[in-house]
């Protein structure tokens, strides 16, 4: 099973962010270009041919996002998008992170970009 087809699960606060062993190895499990930024969020700038496809993976990350109850931070300009996600109520990363990027992945596989 890929991280991908894994159900996110709502968090409620209080429990504590993954270890960094651990965000190290499902880091590992995801698509090239994911990384854990400065604040600690996992992160991925996606290219593509323009701003309609950009927008159009935009959207459907973002039905994703609502039909998971987990929603990342997406900055959509000119042929990109940045997905940032991190668990808001830890201020951390949790599993339901590294799930979240990898239905992204997927979904940007789904689109067939002429770009990377």
């Amino acid at each position: 099973m890929s991280l991908a087809d894994n159900k996110c699960v709502p968090c409620r606060g209080g429990v504590p962010p993954v270890p960094n062993d651990r965000a190290q190895a499902l880091l590992k499990e995801l698509g090239r270009g994911w990384g854990i930024n400065t604040q600690g969020h996992l992160e991925r700038l996606y290219t593509f041919a323009d701003f309609a496809q950009a927008l159009t993976f935009v959207n459907k990350v973002g039905a994703v996002a609502e039909a998971e109850g987990h929603h990342p931070d997406l900055h959509l300009a000119w042929g990109k998008c940045t997905v940032e996600v991190w668990t808001h109520k830890i201020n951390g990363l949790t599993e339901s992170d590294f799930y979240l990027a990898a239905k992204a992945d997927r979904e940007f596989g789904l689109l067939k970009p002429s770009a990377n």
